[in-house]
């Protein structure tokens, strides 16, 4: 019973702070069950921060899902960090001739694909390695809105642009394939452009579950997790409530209403923060691990490592697998997502993705859970932030 106790005092702490209750991939040292609650209300451990890498928590995080060693976790965030500065310049210098990027852990590169080889010399440069292909991804994201236009079947699970293979990969469920309905959507998408067919056997579905006590909010009788703090609000995932839905925290109190919500089509949605509650930079430890700062929200290329936290599973870390996907849930397609190797579970939607200090994007949803492994997409955060005129609160 102390336990339980401790982790809602923290919670409580979290929420009233403000935005964050479904932290993201940053966890800082492991704190004492008693101090759990009240790490980021002072600045020691803000300034600590600063000084490192990343936090403690972090570092133990990754050392656990990825097998690394301290120095070795040191190492691959210092290089994704690089990598990131890197692929901006890379695309700057490509062009037209951009057809995506990847990040390798093996030998920590980042790879650019061009479809022009005069402008090989300029993208090394900036420190990328270079793979000329044939389709540029301005090609490849036209071919992604023409099948984004198409009508999807159940059987087909989802949709994204690969720049490692340079195609479009299609994912449909193994036991539909034969299906009249999803081979003609397959036909459609093959004349759409570079389309590749992949066989699944795991269908997506979101991440919002019933409700249950001693947890940050809820619509109803749904609950999920809070995202990233923004002047103001909230972000979190659009298939959590409605525009107008009122929220609740975990001790049933009003945090505010849902200001804008789209699902399907997009999963993101924001929230108002009233009646005594703030804001904060910081994203919840969970009280296993200490709270983390926010400081930005630059994009991690595919291969980067990534960590999820949620109200249901609290810490997992994997890797970015894709981007421009598109999901085919019951509900309907959404478009643009990331997808991922973390895990999450039922009560983990709207929860904060993040990389290292930045931001990423919120939890929609994936297939398998915790337990035996799964797969996860996240609605990148800063398409959030541009469509409802938001600021990140970052520290």
């Amino acid at each position: 019973m102390r336990r339980k106790t401790v982790v809602r005092t923290g919670l409580s702490a979290l929420l009233l702070v403000g935005t964050w209750a479904t932290a993201g991939l940053a966890p800082a040292s492991a704190a004492a069950p008693d101090s759990a609650s009240t790490s980021m209300s002072a600045s020691a451990p803000a300034s600590a921060a600063k000084k490192a890498p990343a936090s403690e928590g972090l570092l133990t995080a990754m050392q656990k899902d990825f097998g690394l060693t301290k120095s070795e976790a040191v190492a691959r965030l210092a290089a994704e960090k690089t990598a990131t500065a890197i692929e901006t310049k890379a695309e700057r210098a490509a062009g037209a001739a951009y057809g995506g990027s990847w990040f390798s852990a093996a030998d920590n590169s980042l790879t650019v694909a061009l479809t022009d080889g005069k402008k090989a010399a300029a993208v090394r440069a900036t420190g990328a390695t270079v793979k000329l292909v044939k389709h540029s991804e301005r090609a490849l994201d036209a071919t992604m809105k023409r099948i984004d236009a198409l009508s999807a079947p159940a059987g087909v699970s989802s949709w994204r642009v690969d720049p490692k293979t340079n195609r479009v990969v299609v994912n449909v469920l193994a036991s539909e394939r034969g299906d009249k309905a999803v081979a003609g959507f397959v036909a459609k998408a093959e004349k759409a452009g570079p389309v590749t067919v992949v066989e699944t056997t795991q269908a997506p579905t979101t991440f919002a579950a019933g409700t249950v006590g001693g947890d940050p909010y809820y619509t109803g009788n749904v609950r999920c997790s809070i995202g990233f703090s923004v002047h103001g609000g909230f972000v979190t995932a659009g298939h959590c409530g409605p525009r107008g839905q009122s929220v609740r925290g975990w001790d049933n109190s009003a945090i505010g209403n849902f200001q804008g919500s789209s699902f399907p089509g997009n999963d993101y949605a924001w929230v108002n923060v009233a009646n005594g509650w703030w804001t904060v930079p910081v994203v919840l430890g969970w009280g296993t691990v200490s709270d983390q700062l926010v400081r930005g929200s630059n994009e991690a290329p595919i291969g980067a490592s990534i960590c999820r936290s949620g109200s249901t599973t609290r810490w997992h870390c994997g890797n970015v697998l894709g981007k421009n996907e598109t999901v085919n849930y019951a509900q309907g397609a959404v478009h643009q997502m990331t997808k991922t190797s973390v895990c999450a579970e039922g009560g983990d939607s709207g929860g904060s993705f993040i990389s290292g200090d930045q931001a990423q994007g919120v939890t929609s949803g994936g297939w398998g859970n915790c337990s035996g492994g799964g797969e996860t997409w996240y609605q990148p955060i800063n398409e959030i932030l541009n469509t409802y005129g938001l600021t990140l609160h970052t520290a």
